[in-house]
Formats: C-alpha cells, sequence, structure tokens
C-alpha cells in the first residue's frame, strides 16, 4: 500500500481542478493580453478564477488580489516593498515576525536586518503557539509590518489572528500573514480578521503547483516586486498563467465546499491515529488538539531518529516528513521542537503527518500498524533509548 501523509508539503490536484485546467494549456492558449479571439476566449475563465479567489477569502471587490508564482514570492513581496516604502525612506525601521515562520518569512528578515532594519523575532509559548499579547507589547512606533502565519506548517498549531488584526488596527501598523496552511482548513476572512495582507499558495489545498496570490487591502498596496508590464492592474508584470489561475480559483472552491468535512471527517482520522501513537510508551505531540487545523500531527518518538522512522515509512510506501534535515556531518533538529524548549533529544526526533481529504481510514490503519513496527525496531538498536530518564514532557502530550 502507497499512503501520502505529507499533505502541509503539497497535496494532490483535485481531479475537477485538473479538469478545468486541462483545455487552456493544447485549446485556449491565447495570451490574455492581446487583440484577438484566442485572447478573448480566456478572458471568462480568468474571471471566475478569480471571483472564486475573492469568495474563498471574504476579499470586497475594492480590494486586490494579485497573481504570484508561489507564496514564497508573495512574502518577499510584502516584505521587500516594506523596505522601500517605509524602511528606505526612514518612516519607520522596525518589524515583527514569530521565530517559527515558513522559511521565506525568516530568511527575508534576515535580509532586511542586513540593510539596517531592526526584527524583532516572537517566541512561541508551550503549546507552540505566539500570544496575542505578545504582539503588542512589541509594537512601537517605528514598527513598520507584523507578520505572524495564521497555521503553523509543521505542529498545525492555530495562532490568534483575529486578535492579533485587532491589536495591529488599533495601533496602526501593518499587518500581514502567511495563510498557506490555513486555506481549506479553517476559516478565512480577511475583513473580519483586519488583515491588510495575506499570502497563499494554490499547491497547499489542491491546486496546481507554481501559482499563489497575494492580498492587498485597499490603500494598502505595494510597490510592485516585478516590472515590465500592465499585467495585474500594474501590480506584478508578467504574461498571466491562465491555466494555474483557473486551477486555483477552483481549487478554492472546492476547498470552501470541503472545509466542513476537513474539520469533522478528516479530523476522526487525524485523532484515530494520534490516539494509537500517544498508547504508544515515549510518544509526545505539540499543541493540543483543539489548537491545531484538523490535519496535522508532529510527533516525537523518543529514542527514535526522525530521518530513520521516516525511512523504514518510506520502505512500507508511506509519505510523511521531519523537520530535521542532515547536513553534512550535522544533525539539524526541527525548529519548533527547539522553540517550545524539548529536550535535545527530543527535538531530533519529530514526525509530521499531514492528512487531506483523499486520506481513507483503512490508510490510517496501515499507518498505524507500520508505526509500531518501526519503532520498535529502532528503539531495539538504539544505543540511548534504554537510558532515556522518564516522565520529563517539556509539557508536551505524551504517550504512556
Amino acid at each position: 500500500m502507497r499512503v501520502y501523509l505529507d499533505n502541509n508539503a503539497t497535496t494532490i490536484v483535485d481531479p475537477h481542478v485538473f479538469e478545468e485546467m486541462e483545455p487552456f494549456f493544447v485549446q485556449k492558449y491565447g495570451n490574455p493580453n492581446s487583440l484577438h479571439q484566442f485572447a478573448s476566449d480566456t478572458h471568462k475563465p480568468l474571471k471566475e478564477g478569480m471571483q472564486k479567489i475573492y469568495a474563498g477569502i471574504h476579499a470586497p471587490n475594492e480590494d486586490s488580489v494579485v497573481i504570484t508564482s508561489c507564496a514564497t514570492e508573495s512574502n518577499n513581496w510584502v516584505f521587500k516593498s516594506i523596505y522601500f516604502d517605509y524602511i528606505l525612506t526612514g518612516r519607520k525601521n522596525h518589524i515583527i515576525i514569530s521565530e517559527v515562520e515558513h522559511p521565506s518569512v525568516i530568511a527575508c528578515a534576515k535580509f532586511l536586518e542586513s540593510k539596517g532594519c531592526k526584527v524583532t523575532y516572537l517566541p512561541i509559548n508551550s503549546e507552540g503557539i505566539v500570544e496575542a499579547h505578545t504582539v503588542a507589547a512589541f509594537i512601537t512606533d517605528k514598527t513598520a509590518l507584523v507578520s505572524i502565519m495564521w497555521v503553523n506548517n509543521e505542529t498545525g498549531a492555530i495562532f490568534p489572528i483575529h486578535e492579533i488584526g485587532e491589536i495591529c488596527k488599533a495601533k496602526g501598523v501593518l499587518f500581514h500573514t502567511d495563510a498557506v496552511q490555513a486555506i481549506g482548513k479553517v476559516p478565512v476572512d480577511v475583513q473580519a480578521a483586519n488583515i491588510d495582507y495575506l499570502t497563499m499558495s494554490a499547491h497547499k489545498f489542491h491546486g496546481p503547483k507554481g501559482v499563489g496570490a497575494l492580498y492587498m487591502k485597499k490603500d494598502k498596496e505595494l510597490t510592485p516586486l516585478l516590472h515590465g508590464g500592465s499585467q495585474m492592474g500594474g501590480h506584478r508584470s508578467g504574461t498571466l498563467n491562465v491555466a494555474g489561475i483557473v486551477g486555483m480559483g477552483k481549487a478554492m472552491e472546492q476547498a470552501a465546499d470541503s472545509l466542513d468535512y476537513e474539520m469533522h471527517d478528516v479530523k476522526e482520522m487525524r485523532d484515530r491515529l494520534e490516539d494509537a501513537l500517544l498508547a504508544m510508551k515515549d510518544t509526545f505531540v505539540v499543541t493540543p488538539r483543539e489548537k491545531r487545523v484538523a490535519n496535522t500531527i508532529l510527533v516525537s518518538f523518543r529514542g527514535v531518529e526522525g530521518e530513520a522512522m521516516l525511512w523504514d515509512l518510506n520502505r512500507a510506501g508511506i509519505a510523511a516528513s521531519t523537520g530535521s534535515a542532515c547536513a553534512s556531518e550535522d544533525l539539524e533538529s526541527n525548529p519548533v521542537m527547539e522553540a517550545i524548549g524539548a529536550e535535545a533529544d527530543l527535538a531530533h526526533t519529530a514526525i509530521r503527518f499531514s492528512l487531506s481529504r483523499y486520506t481513507t481510514p483503512e490508510e490510517i490503519d496501515y499507518v498505524i500498524d507500520v508505526v509500531r513496527t518501526a519503532a520498535d525496531r529502532l528503539r531495539g538498536i538504539s544505543s540511548s533509548y534504554a537510558y532515556a530518564p522518564d516522565g520529563h514532557d517539556c509539557g508536551l502530550s505524551t504517550g504512556h
């Protein structure tokens, strides 16, 4: 059996999405900006695709949704435009992010630091969440931007975006959220959450790879990252990815239609897997279930290196992921585990299982059996597991 539980990395393209995209590769392939019938054949589908994206995040028509190549581009656009529009001009000199943001946000913040910007990296609490009052405490009159992810890609933790949005609005500070892991998993309403900028990527909610978007509130528009044309209302130059926009719109529509299934049926499968993992000795899960999206588990197995577990899972046809990676001779630990203060041996053992609406109960049963067998095998050959201290769980949910 082959089981895909790495949906926070990417998702299968929904067959209905692929069906809607297919005509725009070979049949309706005109450049939308040309002045002939081949071009005009794309106009209605493009408009409908954009309308679905607007509807999916409850964006009003007067605001802007600009198609990009991915969320990484969207995140870079926000940060680098904030630098040009606020920091380089001397109006502001400070931004705030969390210490567990996606690498595309962390890297942008580091880049701005190299240009003289002050960056505050907010800590997470023992549950892996940035608390709203922590954001409020670090905002100053020099703060140009607060950027906090909606859902953490490793743990599935849901951050208090509505509260943070209210704080930023009250203090007159621009607020950006990386919502890549939120679309299709929790209700997303940019108006209710007082969001100025929101980034998303279609391949995280059963759309195609290579297309994302940046939402910008009216009167909060940014200096373009790309120049050279008038596409997207002058916000982003480059020939429009017609198939990608059509596919992203359909994927957004499907995600909205499937949200109840995601939050209930997928959650039931996730909880059954998690219960089985926690029934094993010396297993630990980050972030309480009620504070996570319904599809994600970040679990540590004491005495089992993450890469070793992935090796056994992969041999059994199961796709999962680990936040750690081998680089030269150094084994890097999971950054979220480090941020919550987990012991060094646990920080190297984290495995992320992320489900989707295409996951089946039969697949979960198979994964449970394989994980149990793998954990027993790997602990049996571990030189350190027999000496691991008991009862020291760093505030994590634990197995027996």
